[in-house]
Protein backbone atom coordinates (compact mmCIF):
# COMPACT_ATOMS: atom_id res chain seq x y z
CA UNK A 1 0.00 0.00 0.00
CA UNK A 2 2.80 2.42 0.88
CA UNK A 3 4.51 1.74 -2.49
CA UNK A 4 1.27 2.44 -4.35
CA UNK A 5 0.76 5.71 -2.43
CA UNK A 6 4.36 6.73 -3.17
CA UNK A 7 3.93 6.03 -6.88
CA UNK A 8 0.70 8.02 -6.99
CA UNK A 9 2.42 10.93 -5.21
CA UNK A 10 5.31 10.97 -7.68
CA UNK A 11 2.90 10.71 -10.60
CA UNK A 12 0.86 13.62 -9.22
CA UNK A 13 4.00 15.75 -8.81
CA UNK A 14 5.11 14.90 -12.37
CA UNK A 15 1.72 15.79 -13.87
CA UNK A 16 1.57 19.04 -11.88
CA UNK A 17 5.08 20.12 -12.99
CA UNK A 18 4.27 19.21 -16.61
CA UNK A 19 1.07 21.27 -16.57
CA UNK A 20 2.90 24.25 -15.05
CA UNK A 21 5.64 24.05 -17.68
CA UNK A 22 3.00 23.80 -20.42
CA UNK A 23 1.21 26.90 -19.12
CA UNK A 24 4.47 28.85 -18.88
CA UNK A 25 5.41 27.77 -22.41
CA UNK A 26 2.03 28.82 -23.77
CA UNK A 27 2.36 32.18 -22.00
CA UNK A 28 5.78 32.95 -23.47
CA UNK A 29 4.73 31.80 -26.93
CA UNK A 30 1.60 33.92 -26.64
CA UNK A 31 3.67 36.92 -25.59
CA UNK A 32 5.92 36.44 -28.59
CA UNK A 33 3.00 36.07 -30.97
CA UNK A 34 1.12 39.05 -29.48
CA UNK A 35 -1.73 36.73 -28.41
CA UNK A 36 -2.41 38.48 -25.09
CA UNK A 37 -1.80 42.09 -26.16
CA UNK A 38 -4.11 44.53 -27.89
CA UNK A 39 -2.88 44.87 -31.47
CA UNK A 40 -3.57 46.61 -34.77
CA UNK A 41 -2.66 45.59 -38.31
CA UNK A 42 -0.67 47.29 -41.05
CA UNK A 43 0.47 46.00 -44.44
CA UNK A 44 3.23 46.61 -46.96
CA UNK A 45 3.70 45.61 -50.60
CA UNK A 46 7.14 44.32 -51.63
CA UNK A 47 8.65 43.15 -54.92
CA UNK A 48 10.82 40.57 -53.14
CA UNK A 49 10.54 39.46 -49.51
CA UNK A 50 13.87 37.59 -49.53
CA UNK A 51 12.72 34.54 -47.56
CA UNK A 52 10.57 36.37 -45.00
CA UNK A 53 8.17 33.99 -43.24
CA UNK A 54 4.99 34.22 -41.19
CA UNK A 55 5.90 34.63 -37.51
CA UNK A 56 9.09 36.62 -38.12
CA UNK A 57 9.60 39.70 -35.95
CA UNK A 58 8.63 43.26 -36.79
CA UNK A 59 10.85 45.94 -35.24
CA UNK A 60 10.41 49.65 -34.71
CA UNK A 61 13.43 51.69 -33.56
CA UNK A 62 15.22 48.38 -32.88
CA UNK A 63 12.48 47.05 -30.56
CA UNK A 64 10.30 44.02 -31.30
CA UNK A 65 6.80 45.47 -31.65
CA UNK A 66 4.99 42.78 -33.62
CA UNK A 67 5.09 39.81 -35.96
CA UNK A 68 4.46 39.00 -39.59
CA UNK A 69 0.90 37.70 -39.56
CA UNK A 70 0.34 36.78 -43.21
CA UNK A 71 2.10 36.78 -46.60
CA UNK A 72 0.10 36.80 -49.84
CA UNK A 73 1.20 36.79 -53.47
CA UNK A 74 -0.70 39.69 -55.08
CA UNK A 75 0.74 39.48 -58.60
CA UNK A 76 3.76 38.15 -60.45
CA UNK A 77 5.85 41.04 -59.12
CA UNK A 78 4.28 42.05 -55.77
CA UNK A 79 3.82 40.41 -52.38
CA UNK A 80 1.55 41.71 -49.62
CA UNK A 81 2.92 41.35 -46.08
CA UNK A 82 0.46 41.78 -43.20
CA UNK A 83 1.94 42.73 -39.82
CA UNK A 84 0.34 42.61 -36.39
CA UNK A 85 1.67 45.43 -34.20
CA UNK A 86 1.42 46.06 -30.45
CA UNK A 87 -1.17 48.75 -29.75
CA UNK A 88 1.17 50.53 -27.32
CA UNK A 89 3.47 51.57 -30.17
CA UNK A 90 0.72 53.11 -32.34
CA UNK A 91 1.25 56.59 -30.85
CA UNK A 92 4.86 56.57 -32.05
CA UNK A 93 4.08 55.46 -35.61
CA UNK A 94 2.98 58.04 -38.13
CA UNK A 95 1.52 57.60 -41.61
CA UNK A 96 4.89 58.33 -43.25
CA UNK A 97 6.71 55.31 -41.79
CA UNK A 98 8.47 52.93 -44.18
CA UNK A 99 8.89 49.17 -43.96
CA UNK A 100 12.06 47.45 -45.09
CA UNK A 101 13.00 43.77 -44.93
CA UNK A 102 16.32 43.02 -43.28
CA UNK A 103 18.15 40.30 -41.37
CA UNK A 104 18.47 39.68 -37.65
CA UNK A 105 22.27 39.77 -37.63
CA UNK A 106 24.54 38.81 -40.52
CA UNK A 107 22.98 35.39 -41.19
CA UNK A 108 19.91 35.51 -38.93
CA UNK A 109 16.19 35.26 -39.66
CA UNK A 110 14.51 37.85 -41.84
CA UNK A 111 12.70 40.68 -40.06
CA UNK A 112 10.63 43.70 -41.05
CA UNK A 113 11.99 47.00 -39.77
CA UNK A 114 9.62 49.96 -39.51
CA UNK A 115 11.54 53.18 -40.14
CA UNK A 116 10.00 56.38 -38.73
CA UNK A 117 9.55 59.39 -41.00
CA UNK A 118 9.72 63.14 -40.27
CA UNK A 119 7.45 64.38 -37.47
CA UNK A 120 4.23 66.24 -38.05
CA UNK A 121 2.19 63.52 -39.75
CA UNK A 122 -1.00 62.01 -38.24
CA UNK A 123 -0.95 58.77 -36.31
CA UNK A 124 -1.13 55.52 -38.24
CA UNK A 125 -4.49 53.72 -38.23
CA UNK A 126 -5.58 50.11 -38.33
CA UNK A 127 -5.19 48.35 -41.72
CA UNK A 128 -3.01 51.13 -43.15
CA UNK A 129 -0.78 50.20 -46.09
CA UNK A 130 2.65 51.70 -45.39
CA UNK A 131 5.37 52.63 -47.84
CA UNK A 132 8.13 50.09 -48.43
CA UNK A 133 11.79 50.25 -49.37
CA UNK A 134 13.35 47.44 -51.35
CA UNK A 135 16.63 46.37 -49.74
CA UNK A 136 19.76 45.33 -51.62
CA UNK A 137 19.78 41.54 -51.74
CA UNK A 138 22.75 39.37 -50.84
CA UNK A 139 22.76 38.02 -54.40
CA UNK A 140 23.19 41.53 -55.84
CA UNK A 141 26.00 42.24 -53.38
CA UNK A 142 27.78 39.03 -54.33
CA UNK A 143 27.45 39.84 -58.06
CA UNK A 144 28.96 43.30 -57.46
CA UNK A 145 31.77 41.82 -55.37
CA UNK A 146 32.52 39.29 -58.09
CA UNK A 147 32.56 41.99 -60.79
CA UNK A 148 34.88 44.16 -58.69
CA UNK A 149 37.15 41.18 -58.04
CA UNK A 150 37.35 40.40 -61.77
CA UNK A 151 38.18 44.03 -62.55
CA UNK A 152 40.94 44.05 -59.94
CA UNK A 153 42.33 40.82 -61.38
CA UNK A 154 42.41 42.36 -64.88
CA UNK A 155 44.11 45.54 -63.60
CA UNK A 156 46.69 43.47 -61.71
CA UNK A 157 47.37 41.41 -64.83
CA UNK A 158 47.83 44.57 -66.94
CA UNK A 159 50.20 46.09 -64.37
CA UNK A 160 52.18 42.87 -64.27
CA UNK A 161 52.55 42.91 -68.07
CA UNK A 162 53.64 46.59 -68.01
CA UNK A 163 56.22 45.96 -65.31
CA UNK A 164 57.52 42.95 -67.24
CA UNK A 165 57.96 45.06 -70.39
CA UNK A 166 59.75 47.78 -68.41
CA UNK A 167 62.04 45.20 -66.82
CA UNK A 168 62.84 43.74 -70.25
CA UNK A 169 63.58 47.21 -71.63
CA UNK A 170 60.60 47.31 -73.98
CA UNK A 171 58.84 50.56 -74.82
CA UNK A 172 60.04 54.13 -74.23
CA UNK A 173 59.93 53.93 -70.43
CA UNK A 174 61.60 50.54 -70.44
CA UNK A 175 64.42 51.79 -72.64
CA UNK A 176 64.91 54.89 -70.53
CA UNK A 177 65.07 52.89 -67.30
CA UNK A 178 66.80 49.69 -68.41
CA UNK A 179 68.93 50.63 -71.46
CA UNK A 180 72.19 52.00 -70.12
CA UNK A 181 73.27 53.35 -73.51
CA UNK A 182 70.10 55.38 -73.97
CA UNK A 183 70.28 56.59 -70.40
CA UNK A 184 73.88 57.71 -70.99
CA UNK A 185 72.87 59.49 -74.21
CA UNK A 186 70.00 61.27 -72.44
CA UNK A 187 72.40 62.33 -69.68
CA UNK A 188 74.93 63.62 -72.20
CA UNK A 189 72.20 65.50 -74.05
CA UNK A 190 71.19 67.24 -70.86
CA UNK A 191 74.81 68.21 -70.23
CA UNK A 192 75.09 69.60 -73.77
CA UNK A 193 71.91 71.61 -73.35
CA UNK A 194 73.20 73.02 -70.10
CA UNK A 195 76.56 73.91 -71.66
CA UNK A 196 74.86 75.45 -74.69
CA UNK A 197 72.68 77.60 -72.47
CA UNK A 198 75.76 78.76 -70.57
CA UNK A 199 77.57 79.62 -73.79
CA UNK A 200 74.58 81.52 -75.14
CA UNK A 201 74.46 83.60 -71.94
CA UNK A 202 78.16 84.38 -72.22
CA UNK A 203 77.72 85.48 -75.83
CA UNK A 204 74.84 87.74 -74.91
CA UNK A 205 76.86 89.29 -72.08
CA UNK A 206 79.75 89.91 -74.45
CA UNK A 207 77.45 91.42 -77.03
CA UNK A 208 76.01 93.76 -74.40
CA UNK A 209 79.51 95.07 -73.65
CA UNK A 210 80.39 95.52 -77.31
CA UNK A 211 81.08 99.12 -78.33
CA UNK A 212 79.10 98.93 -81.56
CA UNK A 213 76.10 97.41 -79.80
CA UNK A 214 76.21 100.08 -77.12
CA UNK A 215 76.17 102.80 -79.78
CA UNK A 216 73.24 101.15 -81.51
CA UNK A 217 71.30 100.93 -78.27
CA UNK A 218 72.00 104.59 -77.41
CA UNK A 219 70.82 105.73 -80.84
CA UNK A 220 67.67 103.70 -80.46
CA UNK A 221 66.98 105.31 -77.08
CA UNK A 222 67.45 108.82 -78.56
CA UNK A 223 65.05 108.09 -81.40
CA UNK A 224 62.50 106.89 -78.91
CA UNK A 225 62.89 110.06 -76.81
CA UNK A 226 62.35 112.25 -79.92
CA UNK A 227 59.15 110.41 -80.76
CA UNK A 228 57.93 110.89 -77.23
CA UNK A 229 58.68 114.66 -77.35
CA UNK A 230 56.69 115.03 -80.62
CA UNK A 231 53.70 113.44 -78.96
Amino acid sequence: MENKKGNKTRLGIFVTVSVVLLIVGIYFIGQRQQMFNSTFQISGVFRDIGGLQVGNNVRFAGINVGIVEDIQQVSDSTVMVDMEIDEHTRKFMKKNVKAVIGSDGLMGNKIVSIIPGPPGKPEIVDNDVVQTTQPVSIDEIMVNVKTTSNNLANITSDLSAIMKNIHEGKGTIGKLLMDSTMAKNVGQAMVNIKQGAGGFKQNMDAAGHSFLLKGYLKKKDKDKDKKDDKK
